[in-house]
Order: structure tokens, then sequence, then C-alpha cells
């Protein structure tokens, strides 16, 4: 890009004030169907007449070749690069528009990226663009991707000098009023490779509470929902909520818990979405407030790099009542993650958290990119964004993960 400042001159061409010559800013549309040789030829017409390009987008949509390009030259004629460019589109079946334009000077950009998930219909992106227009955002570039029915919008916005909580509250608030989930990134964050990834369990990566399925097999189910409610909306301590349910829990035999888990189903996407991103060379890590019987298993089934529960004390084939070592809370699997952290040599911005209840508030307000998923209203407010029960698959679009997710074609 030119980094250099331009004054309007009375013949309407842009001039650098240190430098004693006329230079003129171009724009170029060029869009048809799509064939070989069209960049080659465009650029071939400006390369002769002098014209240096200093900004191009291309795509092809649904077979539609569309680009666009910003280019720079001395003392152009204007009209007679019309002409020659329309000509040389006419020989390649494609439309040309040029225009002459003024480099607009603005204050220093608040870039973030916006990205919408949902089922498609018609009118998301009208509905997500009139939002940001009310609010006097502006937005810089978009980008549409699609899995199946599920669509993945992108934007490049500019905050401005908008108080960007404000906005991001505002934004995260009228998009899922809408039905649809949001994640709002600074763009700085967004070019990170992020490269350490981790999960909660239960709610999360696998669809149950795994404590609720032992109560039922128990025939406590009423006492120990009672007691995850109050712990998932931060009613009480985390520890103490889950030292009760264990303690309800004695004397059930290991042979339940194996059923249990063959019985468990993994949340629709997940098991695709960690494919995709060991393809990526993420590391995965579970980390969990439920049990290691559980995490353990799942770490071997979806070839997860770490995974991190809560151990149950098992005497004569039973569940004694009682937990051995260390209980993952919140503080803990923030120090958990950390450790991952520095043993991998991963800084916290390229760690990326997701989760459902306030025992992962910690976890997910520290991470680089923080989502809730499914979530509480409490968690919501924290994160990055949000993603609900059918859209985890959705996370791969916001990673770009480009194997799970294509271009719309």
């Amino acid at each position: 890009m030119l980094l250099q400042t331009y004054e309007v001159c009375p013949d309407r061409r842009l001039q650098i004030s240190t430098l004693k010559h006329t230079l003129v800013l171009i724009g170029i549309a060029v869009y048809g169907m799509d064939r070989p040789g069209i960049i080659c030829g465009m650029s071939e017409v400006l390369a002769k007449r002098g014209l240096n390009i200093i900004d191009i987008e291309q795509t092809v949509l649904q077979g539609l070749f569309v680009m666009f390009i910003v280019a720079e030259a001395e003392n152009v004629d204007i009209e007679e690069l019309k002409r020659e460019l329309t000509s040389k589109g006419e020989k390649l079946g494609v439309n040309v528009s040029v225009s002459p334009f003024e480099r607009k000077s603005s204050d220093e950009k608040n870039l973030y990226v916006l990205t919408v998930l949902g089922e498609d219909r018609v009118g998301i992106v009208y509905s997500i663009t009139r939002i940001l227009y009310e609010m006097g955002i502006n937005i810089e570039r978009t980008n549409l991707t699609a899995r199946d029915r599920l669509i993945s919008i992108e934007f490049l916005i500019d905050m401005g000098k908008s108080d960007v909580e404000e906005v991001k509250r505002r934004l995260k608030e009228e998009v899922e009023s809408r039905g649809l989930d949001v994640v709002i990134q600074p763009y700085s964050l967004f070019q990170r490779n992020k490269r350490l990834i981790v999960f909660d369990m239960d709610s999360t990566l696998v669809d149950a509470e795994i404590i609720d399925e032992l109560a039922k097999a128990a025939g406590v189910e009423d006492e120990v929902k009672e007691l995850t409610r109050k712990a998932m909306n931060g009613e009480i301590d985390f520890k103490e909520a889950l030292r009760e349910r264990v303690k309800l829990l004695k004397g059930l035999p290991v042979d339940v818990l194996e059923r249990i888990y063959s019985e468990i189903k993994l949340t629709e996407g997940a098991k695709e979405l960690i494919k995709s991103l060991k393809e990526s060379g993420y590391r995965v890590a579970l980390v969990s407030g439920g049990f290691t019987y559980f995490t353990d298993r799942l770490k071997e089934e979806l070839g997860l790099d770490y995974a991190f529960g809560n151990e149950l004390e098992i005497k004569d084939g039973k569940l004694t009542g009682r937990l051995k070592g260390r209980i993952i809370d919140a503080e803990e699997k923030a120090r958990i993650i950390e450790e991952l952290a520095r043993k991998e040599g991963i800084s916290r911005e390229n760690v990326v958290a997701v989760g459902d209840g306030a025992n992962d508030r910690i976890m997910i307000e520290n991470a680089g990119l923080g989502i809730a998923f499914n979530a509480k209203k409490a968690l919501k407010e924290v994160a990055d964004g949000t993603l609900s029960k059918d859209h985890l698959i959705g996370l791969a679009s916001v990673l770009k993960l480009q194997t799970e997710f294509k271009k719309r074609v």
C-alpha cells in the first residue's frame, strides 16, 4: 500500500507534496464469467501504460470473476486508459469500470473482525449490516463461507472512536436476538496463529452433564441436578457443590460408569472439529470439572493432546463418595491452561478456550479468544463470542480451518 500523504490539486488529480510531479490514483473494477487470462490481460494493459498496482483483490463467485484494482501513475490520460481496458475486456469477455479517486484521509483505524454464524436464510447480510450502519460502524471487508446449512459471515469493521466495549455489548445483544451466533475479535489477535485450544467437557464436547447421568443411575437425580444448577450459575462454590454431589454417588458400581460412557453422545460437530484442529497443527486439551474416568477415555477416543479432570476414589469396584487429588475448579482450570501454554511455548493471545458455565469463566476471560458455548448469560458477558448448541462446528470458520468450511459454490 502507498504510505505517503496526498493533497488534492485544482485539476482533481492527486499530488505528493514532497515530490514535484502529478500522481493519479485509479480504481478499476472487472467482472464477468471466469476464464483463464483475465488477470494477465488486465495487468498487461496497466504495465504497458506505466501504472503501478498498489492493491488488488480478486475472487470467483458462482463462476463469476470479480476483481478490484487500485493503481497509481503519473500524468495518465484517463479516457485513453478506459478505452484500452474496455477493449481488452471485450476480448476477454468481461466488463471493466475505471474511475480516478482521491485518497481519503482518516484517523487511525480501530479494526475488529465480526464473525456471524447461523442457519442459512434470506436477509442475514441485510440484518447484520443494518445493525452496523445504525451504530455508525464502517464495514471494510465481507466474506461468506458455508457448510451445509450453516453459514459464516466475516466482517472486517472499523470501530473508529466508538466505545469498543459498549459496541461489543450491543452487537452481541442485537445479533443474538436474531437467533445468530457472534464472535468479535480485535484484528491484531485475529491475525495471530492460535495454537492451543482448551475445551470443557460436560455440555461442551459431550452433549450431557455426566454427573447428572451418574446421579440418575444412583437414584439421586433431583438432589444432584439442583447442586449442578447452582454451581453452573455461580450461586455456590464449585468445590463445595462437587464434594456434595460426589458424596451422593457413594456405592455406585464402576460398571455403571462404563455403561454411561458407552451411551454418551459427542456434541454435534465435535469429532469433525477436533480432527480439523489437529490437522491444522493445534494442541488440543480437555480441562474439565468432570471426572478422569471420562476425560481419559475421551482423550484416547478423540486423539487429544491433554486431558484433566477430577479423580473419583474407587474401592472394591464401587465409588466411595470421595475425590482424590486436586479439585479442578475455575481457578485450577486457569492454572492448568497457563501450565500448558508455558510447556508448549505458546503465548496467552494464542490460546482459545471453549466452555459453557461459571466454572469456565476465568479461562474464557484469560484466553486470547474465549468462546461461550450454549452458555449462561454470566459467561456470555465476558466471552469474545457465543456459539449455540448446534453450531460448535462454526468454530472452524472463526479459526479459519478451511478443511471444515468451504466457499459457497
